[in-house]
């Protein structure tokens, strides 16, 4: 398998697997809000925020994903030999798994800050709070992919 086939298998394992966890996310989240706004639709930007959360995931894969493209020879520069193509396939791993299973988690504990708004207001800040201790894993991911990508290039096997 060539250097070129393993990066752009990476940039889809980076934008895939992060997009399925933002995607199943976002789509629980987003269920449980309908049901507040159905019976308050006052709360829409509440609910909007709180869905919106387990999105970003799908946007780390995808910057990770264009970034590999951007460095294989598919928009230009050098195409890269079997050593850097796994580099990058191991690069897109971190955010590709990361991703979906924190993109996942954070809809789980979206749908509760759901359900804890809707019962008072006041609930809204413990719930961001709450489901922005797992976005920091999602960005730990993110920042690990982002590095790694970054040096491939340039690194000598």
């Amino acid at each position: 398998m060539n250097g070129l086939v393993l990066a752009v298998l990476a940039a889809v394992i980076a934008t895939v697997l992060a997009g399925i966890g933002s995607a199943k996310g976002v789509g629980g989240a987003g269920q449980a809000s309908m049901g507040v706004l159905s019976e308050d639709p006052s709360k829409f930007g509440k609910m909007l925020v709180l869905t919106l959360l387990p999105g970003t995931q799908g946007l780390y894969g995808f910057i990770v994903g264009f970034l590999i493209i951007a460095n294989c020879g598919v928009l230009g520069g050098n195409i890269p030999d079997t050593a850097h193509g796994l580099a990058f396939l191991a690069a897109a791993c971190a955010i590709g798994i990361g991703g979906l299973v924190s993109g996942i988690e954070q809809g789980k504990t979206a749908v509760s800050g759901v359900a804890m708004t809707a019962k008072d207001d006041k609930n809204f800040s413990k719930a961001m709070v709450s489901i922005t201790l797992v976005e920091i894993y999602a960005l730990l991911s993110f920042i690990v992919s982002l590095l790694a990508v970054i040096s491939i290039p340039n690194l000598q096997f």
